[in-house]
């Protein structure tokens, strides 16, 4: 009595060898369980797919992509370093990135452009924030700090100097909301 067994077995050894005689001819490196994901990742290509552009892609293909021009808004203040911090060591990961940053400052946020709170905020985890302000600075990230919020809190156009800052105002709030292809609120 036949129970299918072994015919299971034969037609499996059968699409195995298959798989091995079909990944040498294409050029795949015979590697034990690898060699289905190197099959699969070449199927696109195998029919004629990577012709129109639809191929399969590789992880550690290099992408291109649009820098992109994004700005970064924040209203946290000293109150929460790490959450003050923020805006700015995202700003710096986005322009090394290869994107164009500017960051607006409100409320409570533009206390950090005193030097003395720049330096006195250290976020968890994180270098102070006027470490952070220095990389700003080195990658021409312009910061503008709300000029009605400056004024209320006592902060001075020299604070903002040190950093390259300036004062914003509604329109330039404006003119960056209109400018940015991404805003970022932090």
């Amino acid at each position: 009595m036949d129970d299918g067994i072994g015919r299971t077995v034969i037609v499996y050894v059968s699409i195995v060898e298959s798989v091995h005689s079909f990944a040498s001819l294409i050029g795949i490196a015979y590697g034990g369980t690898m060699i289905r994901r190197q099959l699969l990742s070449r199927i696109p290509q195998l029919i004629g797919l990577g012709v129109l552009g639809l191929r399969a892609g590789n992880a550690q293909e290099a992408t291109t992509r649009k820098p992109l021009k994004i700005m970064m808004k924040s209203a946290w203040g000293s109150d929460d370093p790490t959450k003050a911090a923020f805006p700015f060591l995202h700003g710096h990961a986005l322009a090394e990135a290869g994107h164009e940053v500017q960051i607006f400052l409100l409320g409570e946020a533009v206390s950090v452009m005193r030097k003395s709170v720049a330096s006195a905020v250290v976020p968890v985890g994180w270098p102070p924030l006027a470490e952070t302000l220095d990389k700003v600075v080195a990658k021409h990230i312009q910061i503008y700090a709300c000029g009605a919020c400056c004024r209320a809190r006592g902060v001075a156009e020299t604070d903002l100097s040190q950093w390259g800052a300036k004062f914003g105002s509604p329109t330039i709030f404006v003119s960056l909301v209109e400018w940015a292809d991404r805003i970022i609120t932090e």
